[in-house]
């Protein structure tokens, strides 16, 4: 069973910065693929990034793209969001999630099996 807490959330004005952060126990965090997605009020949980095993491929969403860099750190087994310039619109809870199983990165969020409780981020203007 893999356990994922994220934090590092909070509220920043806009064109602030944020890290969040994902810790993984219970697996064997280095084989998963890792992915956040996030939720704003009244919308559907939509793909934010995602990297591949070793870190090494990143995806994006085109609205977060060229703001927001994923990383890993396997020997921590920790993902990170590191979200810069960051708008109104960036408002959301967000969560990690571990696709425990596909060796592809999936940017559908059915792909991923475990998920985490979510941190919330709030962007005001």
């Amino acid at each position: 069973q893999v356990q994922l807490v994220e934090s590092g959330g909070g509220q920043v004005q806009a064109g602030g910065s944020l890290r969040l952060a994902c810790a993984a126990s219970g697996g064997t965090f280095s084989n998963y693929v890792m992915g956040w997605f996030r939720q704003a009020p009244g919308k559907k949980r939509e793909f934010v990034a995602a990297a591949s095993w070793s870190g090494a491929h990143t995806y994006y969403a085109d609205s977060v793209k060229g703001r927001f860099t994923i990383s890993r750190d396997n020997a921590k087994d920790t993902v990170y969001l590191e979200m810069n310039s960051l708008k109104p619109e960036d408002t959301a809870i967000y969560y990690c999630a571990a696709d425990t199983v596909s060796n592809v990165v999936v940017i559908g969020d059915i792909a991923y099996d475990y998920w985490g409780q979510g941190t919330q981020v709030i962007v005001s203007s």
